[in-house]
């Protein structure tokens, strides 16, 4: 009941637009991203990628997912305030959520993890502007502007198919039946490679990955940001009741959640899932907790859906999803091993580009706050700069 009373206090106390309501920028946004060949170029080319996912069902629902602008967001199909309050709930008894972390939102925790929707509470709620204009990231943040999504997105699928070729020629053999680093050059779509990275895989997660940003980072009438939440822990015990921290951005757990009621396989659900941690170094759980969290959004059992497995210990692990006949990774080792996929590192490392673009988004508005009195602009006005 605390933390309860503590969540709704968190959206009486915040300032900043109300983040209950569509955003009041978002047709500007839109406008803007409209006229950006930057923006409409890189469109095109995801649109363009998902013809080449291979599987008949992957395809279709990535393809409805990215080009469809009346999408259904399905994760949210006919859900209640009810619901709603019942899922919050359930987040926080199972340490999912720190309500506290919502106290910049004006909404509180249940706007930040259910942000609003276009004909929320109906059999098809839309997105609340076009994916083609959403943000990359927070406000000042990397591609932190209308249409910022799309230019992030090409990158990461383009690193997402260079990385892959790119483990094929190291680790892939020659003709002499030995490993030969750059002996040949392995196109990411040969089936015949002998170095297995799937291409389903590798071409779809990046198509994923930051779908719900247009549903978080949706614009003000100032031209800022809404506020995201980071959940998917509580932040100090989270590492099975030990000491860590697996929070994360909305956007992420949402996505998850959208790709869960969607019937994703657990392959590709998992490789997304990736793109803010590997699994290895000690860090499953991280992706273990978003997993959890993405199922209580989508109302499903993690387990039962192959999502997640329970080892003998009672943890909740990633499942392994390729056969190694009888030997199984997880029954006896400590929680530091995993199942991991090379996809699952590739997926994250192809997601990288946010180290330097962030930095490159802080140095530009320093440089354009700096010229602006030349042009009668307000150099504190950060919003309209970016």
């Amino acid at each position: 009941m605390t933390l309860v009373f503590m969540s709704i206090l968190s959206a009486q106390t915040a300032t900043g637009p109300d983040q209950t309501k569509t955003g009041a920028g978002n047709a500007q946004a839109a406008a803007i991203a409209l006229n950006s060949p930057m923006v409409q170029s890189s469109y095109r080319f995801l649109q363009t990628q998902t013809n080449r996912i291979q599987d008949y069902y992957t395809r279709a629902i990535t393809i409805d997912a990215i080009t469809n602008p009346g999408v259904c967001v399905q994760s949210r199909a006919n859900l209640t305030a009810a619901q709603k309050s019942a899922i919050l709930q359930n987040l926080i008894d199972r340490q999912l959520i720190n309500p506290p972390d919502a106290a910049s939102i004006n909404g509180g925790a249940l706007a930040g993890v259910f942000p609003p929707l276009v004909n929320d509470g109906t059999a098809c709620p839309t997105l609340p502007q076009p994916i083609y204009s959403a943000p990359g990231s927070t406000f000042g943040g990397h591609h932190g502007f209308p249409g910022g999504l799309m230019v992030h997105e090409t990158a990461n699928s383009q690193h997402s198919m260079s990385l892959t070729n790119d483990y094929r020629r190291v680790y892939g053999t020659s003709s002499s039946g030995s490993p030969v680093a750059a002996a040949q050059d392995v196109p990411i779509d040969d089936p015949d490679a002998d170095v297995f990275i799937s291409e389903d895989l590798m071409v779809a997660a990046p198509l994923w990955h930051d779908w719900a940003k247009p549903i978080v980072f949706q614009w003000n009438a100032d031209g800022s940001e809404f506020s995201e939440l980071n959940f998917g822990g509580n932040g100090s015990t989270d590492a099975d009741g030990q000491p860590g921290d697996s929070r994360t951005g909305a956007h992420h757990i949402i996505t998850i959640g959208e790709m869960m009621t969607r019937l994703l396989s657990p392959e590709l659900v998992i490789t997304m899932a990736c793109a803010h941690n590997t699994p290895t170094g000690g860090a499953e759980y991280k992706v273990v907790n978003w997993l959890r969290a993405a199922a209580i959004l989508a109302q499903i059992d993690p387990v039962a859906r192959g999502y997640l497995v329970q080892d003998t210990a009672g943890h909740l692990r990633l499942p392994a999803l390729r056969s190694l006949g009888s030997i199984d990774l997880l029954q006896g080792s400590s929680l530091s091993h995993t199942n991991t996929l090379a996809e699952y590192v590739l997926h994250n490392l192809s997601d990288s580009d946010f180290t330097l673009t962030g930095e490159a988004m802080t140095e530009t508005l320093s440089i354009l706050a700096a010229v602006a009195p030349q042009f009668g602009a307000n150099p504190s006005d950060t919003a309209k700069l970016q």
